[in-house]
């Protein structure tokens, strides 16, 4: 018999976890045909904002809106530019061009996170915010980058997409920074059934900004002091989250556990380089990423045998066709270009078993 496909996250065992509690909730929003900024977001903002240890959670459309709607808020555009990792989805740039900015890459460290000794060489005088990405399940070194960003006078801004629920010495993933921009894309740890995103901000100024620009500009119905933008999270995948964040711990535990094991079964596997954890953080394990040698290639014979495998990401961000204008060439960001051809993530999520990644070991092993 040939064995069941191994998902690289499992998002139907999630669901079987939380489908009664989300069916009464979608219930009750119909009933009170409450679906656009109805009650069941506020709810969901006050006790992510609580889980994050930040006064303010707005509800946005998606976490590429999140990232435009807080360089926005900041009054940043044309003519400033805003330094992201070069190692990243592409969406952490696109969010900064979308607000008129300019992205400006800085390359990775060990850990696949901005490398706060990269900073330097790439502030200019129009530079004004740093936007390292939580990557993978850790939190960036932010108390080298907060000292960098206060020096020069700039804003320090965190992509917690992958790292909700993470901490550094004690604070959350969001609660970092001036604000932090989140994605509930589904594969997240905390993730919807669609699309949505959160802006996370101790400023009350930012919060007030964020949430005129995510409602076409306007507090009032139908008074529009400046220009907005459709932006808000649908009340029906509020109460899914709500319905996921009070299991986000536990999961979260559930992906220890899982990447701890891995960590065993992946001890002494010659051409397998495992993941490293930034002291100082609590990690998350959004995606448990390795760097093998001969990568496609064992991608492709992953994926032959069931193991749901993939990569992230396969291109630097300063060599997608997107960008290209903004003039960088492969060479210019060595470490997070060695890391794309080499990097591959193993199937994790909360509701893995041992058995299942045995499997993926075995047929790791095989395939190098």
């Amino acid at each position: 018999m040939t064995p069941a496909p191994i998902p690289l996250v499992d998002l139907k065992a999630q669901h079987a976890e939380i489908a009664a509690e989300v069916e009464a909730g979608f219930a009750r929003v119909i009933a009170e045909t409450a679906f656009i900024l109805g009650p069941a977001v506020a709810e969901f903002e006050t006790a992510f904002a609580r889980f994050c240890g930040v006064p303010h959670c707005l509800g946005v459309g998606n976490g590429t809106d999140a990232i435009e709607l807080i360089v926005r808020a900041l009054g940043l555009g044309p003519g400033d530019e805003v330094l992201v990792p070069a190692n990243t989805f592409i969406a952490t740039a696109l969010g900064v061009l979308r607000a008129g900015a300019t992205p400006v890459p800085v390359d990775c460290d060990a850990f696949f996170l901005m490398d706060p000794g990269q900073i330097e060489a790439r502030i200019t005088p129009r530079t004004r915010a740093l936007l390292p990405v939580h990557l993978f399940g850790q939190i960036a070194d932010m108390e080298a980058l907060r000292e960098i960003a206060a020096l020069r006078g700039l804003a320090l801004l965190e992509d917690a997409a992958q790292s909700q629920g993470a901490r550094r010495h004690g604070r959350a993933s969001g609660a970092l920074g001036d604000a932090a921009a989140t994605s509930f894309y589904p594969g997240k740890n905390l993730g919807a059934y669609g699309d949505g995103g959160a802006v996370l901000t101790a400023s009350d100024e930012i919060a007030a900004h964020v949430r005129k620009l995510r409602n076409w500009g306007s507090e009032q119905k139908y008074h529009h002091p400046e220009l907005g933008f459709n932006s808000r999270l649908d009340t029906l995948q509020a109460v899914v989250l709500s319905a996921k964040l009070r299991r986000l711990e536990a999961w979260n535990d559930g992906r220890r556990r899982a990447a701890a094991r891995y960590d065993e079964l992946l001890a002494g596997l010659p051409g397998v380089e495992t993941p490293r954890t930034l002291a100082g953080n609590e990690h998350v394990w959004h995606l448990y990423v390795v760097r093998v040698p001969r990568r496609d290639e064992v991608l492709a014979k992953l994926n032959a045998e069931g193991i749901g495998a993939g990569i992230h990401y396969p291109t630097s961000l300063h060599l997608h066709g997107a960008l290209r204008f903004l003039g960088y060439r492969e060479g210019d960001f060595p470490v997070a270009e060695k890391a794309a051809r080499e990097i591959l993530s193993l199937p994790l999520d909360p509701h893995i078993t041992a058995a299942q990644q045995e499997r993926v070991t075995e047929i790791l092993r095989q395939a190098l």
